[in-house]
């Protein structure tokens, strides 16, 4: 039995891309490995449906700092909890470990999910880029290994930080059980009616961010033959970049053509299993989760031909330039009209997606685990 302690601040706090990553991990090395102790560290906690189990279930030890402010004790003072607790390894889940931890003689592992600031850093303020580099550049150096969630940011790693590419394993993340469950008829209806959707949509899922490129999907639409033009339906948190598309919706006349909703995570399955193409034309990410939900929910794809995309749709998606609508258009436009091509894209990204089950993939973390204990 190992004493295995991971940095929890995400996991109980964040409801996007770091805390699925977070709470996917920890749920499957309590159904996989339940002989372990697994220690969680955060500074807070948020008790909702999605982290609940970690809260109630026996197979979790939560630790929170009780005197000591909650940045430094996670940043630093967590060694003496650490400490006392006999944890043997102690896996950083979101880019960063405690400093000092070589001192310990604890073992360390640090998950890189992206270097994105380091392309896009007109999208991030100056000190947020600053704090970044010296928390990142610090891990990816004094961490024992490194875990990197795809190919592309393992390729990063070594680019900006100039890291041997030994110390780096890649091992893919996977996506929440639901989203590979087939939906009833009756809740697929329910879920429709709930969001006062159309019978027929396109889908996309994602922060509405510049990075995320939805501008780029509604000037796509614009380029359909009007019998295509299917309504649009968005799930993402608002921004400010959302001004400047909900301002190119309006001047395009596609008000009535673009739903902004907030979905409950349970209903979020349904509207994929819906969708006629779900649409993710980023121009970077870590790995993009929502494209292999959409490849277990058999949606055919269309996503960028860069960056992590292409690893993470493999053969179930048309890959664009997301760089230009018109291609974006023409991918959209072929799996609405050619049947065949559609099926083959659902067929072939379906059995793609096997691949990123939750039981392998949690094997490889527990072998990286006892490789250097």
């Amino acid at each position: 039995m190992y004493r295995l302690g991971f940095d929890a601040k995400r996991l109980f706090n964040n409801f996007t891309g770091l805390g699925n990553y977070s709470r996917t991990l920890l749920f499957n090395l309590g159904q996989y490995f339940p002989d372990n102790a697994y220690f969680l560290y955060t500074p807070k906690v948020k008790d909702n449906p999605e982290t609940h189990y970690f809260l109630s279930s026996p197979s979790y030890t939560l630790k929170t700092p009780k005197w000591v402010p909650g940045s430094y004790w996670r940043s630093s003072a967590v060694k003496g909890p650490l400490r006392r607790d006999k944890i043997q390894l102690y896996h950083g889940l979101s880019h960063e470990i405690p400093i000092g931890m070589q001192k310990t003689g604890i073992r360390t592992i640090v998950t890189i999910h992206d270097l994105l600031y380091k392309h896009f850093p007109h999208q991030y303020a100056l000190p947020d880029r600053k704090i970044y580099d010296f928390k990142f550049r610090y891990a990816c150096e004094h961490a024992d290994r490194i875990v990197a969630i795809s190919e592309a940011t393992k390729r990063d790693i070594i680019h900006f930080f100039d890291i041997p590419e030994e110390k780096i394993s890649v091992i893919y993340q996977t996506c929440h059980d639901r989203f590979m469950q087939e939906r009833s008829q009756k809740s697929l209806q329910a879920a429709k009616e709930k969001y006062q959707l159309p019978d027929q949509y396109l889908f996309y899922v994602g922060s509405v961010i510049e990075r995320k490129n939805l501008l780029g999907v509604v000037k796509a639409m614009t380029l359909l033959p009007k019998d295509l033009q299917l309504p649009l339906v968005v799930v993402g948190g608002r921004s400010e970049y959302q001004r400047q598309v909900e301002s190119f919706i309006a001047e395009a006349g596609l008000k009535d053509q673009v739903f902004f909703i907030s979905p409950t995570f349970k209903d979020l399955s349904a509207l994929y299993q819906q969708a006629q193409v779900f649409l993710y034309p980023s121009f970077a990410e870590g790995f993009g989760i929502p494209v292999l939900e959409a490849l277990y929910s058999k949606v055919p794809v269309v996503t960028s031909n860069c960056s992590s995309l292409p690893e993470a749709a493999g053969p179930g998606a048309y890959l664009a330039d997301p760089h230009l609508p018109e291609d974006i258009a023409q991918g959209i436009q072929k799996i609405l009209t050619d049947s065949t091509y559609r099926e083959q894209l659902i067929q072939n990204g379906f059995e793609h997606a096997q691949q990123f089950k939750g039981e392998p993939l949690v094997r490889q973390m527990m072998n990286l685990y006892e490789e250097l204990l």
